[in-house]
């Protein structure tokens, strides 16, 4: 890798001044002529300026996550594990709070938080009075105050319906999860089903006795569905699923009842998870980016406590899909 000695020495200045430039000092006086030949040496040369992240601390990692639920969808202790592995490298000082600890164990002098999982109007409304710099991560529930980033599952869903459609089928079902009412707790519609429901609309092949919504995101779950759409008469000839862990649990039902996937039933789901490509068969799957979800979590509670950004942003993270045997 190129030095600023190096540098200096091509363009024939100082290495004092070839730093100053680099690192956008306005008080040097230099041409814009050697301004320019300093910026396209440094690239021509492939140099790579040392970037030191000022420390942020005593933020606090609200995981809102049970264990029941990490052990049925690795998807979050992965997240999880990201997020830690992010914040300690642009030192970003984590201090991890349990659900079980609640609101109550946050300190009073908190610079700012991360927040996992579900929260309730309740503890929203605590957070911000702790601290107005938060991120939720996978949800954004109160986007007037607060930033979020999230996979975005909406498009995933728009996208599997189309390529179903592409493909000839006319009968699509979906099997998802219910999502939870911020004030009473209660089941509401989950996005990707809104989703689903919209595209199948616009395509005017919307058929309700073939939508499946569980209130728990478990193989489980995914078997029991899979169980019920196996001893239909007039199975959906293609499945677009909210999670690989329901996915799973329905191709496992599905293979104990003989009914080929992809030939009888195609199955389309989203994360992509480790054991997506060992299942049978294979599960073609939204792959979600969670390194890029962590970066873009922690990159925007650095600018809201450096920058003091007053703005809130909602950022979505598009995905890839990768294709297997299962459709």
């Amino acid at each position: 890798m190129a030095t600023i000695k190096e540098i200096a020495e091509k363009v024939g200045v100082s290495p004092a001044a070839v730093s100053r430039v680099l690192n956008y000092d306005e008080g040097i006086s230099v041409s814009d002529e050697t301004r320019k030949a300093i910026f396209d040496t440094a690239k021509e040369l492939g140099y790579k300026k040392k970037e030191i992240y000022p420390t942020i601390r005593n933020v606090a990692f609200l995981y809102w996550i049970t264990e029941e639920e990490e052990l049925e969808d690795v998807y979050y202790k992965d997240l999880y594990k990201e997020i830690k592995s992010y914040a300690k490298k642009v030192s970003v000082h984590l201090v991890v709070i349990s659900k079980d600890e609640g609101i109550k164990a946050i300190n009073k002098d908190i610079t700012a938080f991360i927040a996992l999982g579900w929260f309730s109007k309740k503890e929203i409304d605590a957070l911000y009075k702790k601290c107005k710099n938060g991120v939720f991560v996978n949800s954004h529930p109160d986007e007037k105050h607060f930033d979020s980033v999230c996979p975005n599952t909406d498009s995933f869903v728009t996208q599997m319906v189309d390529y179903f459609y592409e493909k000839g089928h006319r009968r699509i079902g979906f099997v998802g999860m219910a999502d939870r009412d911020i004030n009473t707790g209660n089941a509401v519609m989950d996005i990707r089903e809104w989703s689903f429901r919209q595209s199948m609309i616009y395509y005017k092949i919307l058929d309700e006795d073939i939508i499946y919504i569980t209130e728990h995101t478990t193989v489980n779950s995914g078997y029991k569905i899979g169980k019920k759409i196996a001893l239909l008469k007039n199975r959906p000839t293609a499945l677009v699923v909210g999670s690989d862990t329901l996915a799973i649990g329905l191709l496992q039902a599905l293979n104990e009842d003989n009914i080929d996937v992809p030939d009888n039933i195609a199955v389309f789901s989203i994360n992509d998870v480790s054991v997506a490509e060992y299942v049978s068969p294979p599960l073609t799957s939204f792959h979600i980016d969670i390194p890029v979800i962590a970066e873009t979590a922690i990159s925007l509670l650095r600018e809201r406590v450096i920058t003091k950004r007053k703005s809130t942003k909602t950022v979505y993270i598009n995905g890839t899909v990768h294709f297997r045997k299962s459709c």
